[in-house]
């Protein structure tokens, strides 16, 4: 006989409050991830390559879980929610290789200042 989550899988477990899987999520976590999104949040702000960077190394994660809360979904919700959450961070990710690429491109011959 083994522990199970709230709402019947982890989704739900996720979805459901302060627990998380099967390990309880303290304050301290909620506030060190709160303070790891505002730093990458500023770094991007900035137009740091580090941050966006970490920010989509972030979103990889986040759509791999959310691939695995797929292989066991049970019902509609368990299916929907992770295909939104796959389909926002890849479209987000998508999105923000052109922006990482501009970030790190060295600016054209044409839109430098002419020194004379």
């Amino acid at each position: 006989m083994g522990i199970t989550p709230p709402a019947g899988n982890m989704l739900g477990a996720a979805v459901a409050g302060p627990i998380v899987g099967f390990v309880a999520v303290g304050y301290g976590w909620r506030a060190s991830f709160v303070v790891v999104m505002l730093i990458l949040a500023a770094g991007m702000w900035r137009r740091s390559s580090a941050a966006v960077l970490l920010f989509m190394a972030l979103l990889a994660i986040i759509v791999a879980l959310f691939s695995l809360f797929l292989i066991e979904a049970s019902n509609i919700l368990g299916v929907v929610v992770p295909l939104l959450f796959i389909g926002g961070g890849g479209y987000l990710f998508w999105k923000l290789v052109r922006v990482l690429g501009r970030i790190q491109a060295p600016a054209s011959p044409s839109q430098a200042p002419a020194s004379r």
